[in-house]
């Protein structure tokens, strides 16, 4: 089993952010690290606090480590036009030398997503229906020398992406959500990665057999998918000991990666010895 970390860009400073991040850099057994794709702070009332841009704290991040692996986990397709999806995770892949995990999302974040008129569809059936559109469009334009498109929810007319990716044919796709019908559905058809938001293991392991099975729907091989799900342990208050049997449970299950979700205030004393007890899972 793997593992990275996640920092949250909220109830935080850009110098511990920045310390953590760079810590990490140099701890092998961290294989990449993200951040979040949120306008107001999640997992607490005070929705008027601080909360940085994900993406431009993600870029600034890149240029600041040189080996871990970076993505936001994950951006909501309904906050931008995919065409400034594919331009931003291009450009990013290129400043970080091919170093991007390009995670995805269809949405869900009702109130910052009202408060901004962000067009986030509250009928599911038409969220869905968009999302799997903006993926194809995505990979178009990432692959394609120019891309026409013409759905329902996207219309792109001889659109040029360039340049592209360093990494070919595109930085790997990362979808992240639970639902059976639809999301599990996209990680089969469009993504080389599946994060499993929260839950627990056993949950995770159910959710597999549902992915396995629209992968033979979709005739895709589910080993060329790489599974990973957060650790929530430390995020919520309890300590390493928690997070490395988390590790334990979802290694058993089948996980390839687990995403050790880090408190806030963010501090860097954490990594070594987090590193120390998930080395022995």
């Amino acid at each position: 089993m793997r593992f990275a970390i996640k920092t949250s860009p909220q109830e935080t400073t850009w110098p511990e952010m920045l310390a953590v991040w760079q810590a990490a850099d140099d701890i092998e057994l961290f294989e990449s690290a993200w951040t979040f794709d949120h306008f107001y702070p999640i997992f607490t009332e005070h929705i008027e606090g601080d909360c940085m841009e994900g993406w431009i704290t993600l870029t600034a991040l890149a240029q600041a480590t040189r080996r871990l692996r970076v993505g936001v986990l994950v951006s909501a397709t309904p906050y931008r036009h995919p065409a400034v999806l594919a331009k931003m995770a291009t450009t990013v892949d290129i400043v970080s030398g091919g170093r991007l995990e390009l995670g995805i999302g269809a949405g869900w974040n009702v109130v910052e997503a009202r408060a901004y008129h962000f067009g986030l569809r509250e009928d599911l059936t038409e969220r869905f229906d968009a999302f799997d559109e903006v993926c194809e469009a995505l990979i178009a334009l990432l692959t394609e020398e120019r891309t026409t498109y013409s759905g329902r929810y996207v219309q792109l007319t001889d659109a040029y992406c360039n340049p592209k990716p360093i990494q070919r044919p595109h930085p790997p796709i990362c979808i992240g959500g639970q639902g059976e019908q639809r999301t599990l559905r996209a990680v089969a058809r469009f993504a080389q990665h599946w994060n499993y938001p929260g839950g627990t293991a056993e949950q995770f392991a159910a959710k597999l057999d549902v992915l396995r099975a629209h992968c033979a729907d979709v005739g895709r091989d589910p080993s060329e998918i790489t599974l990973s799900a957060h650790l929530i342990g430390l995020r919520f208050g309890s300590g390493i000991d928690a997070v490395v049997e988390e590790a334990r449970r979802y290694a058993d299950a089948g996980l390839d990666l687990g995403i050790v979700y880090l408190p806030t205030p963010l501090t860097p004393t954490v990594l070594a010895p987090l590193a120390d007890a998930l080395a022995r899972v």
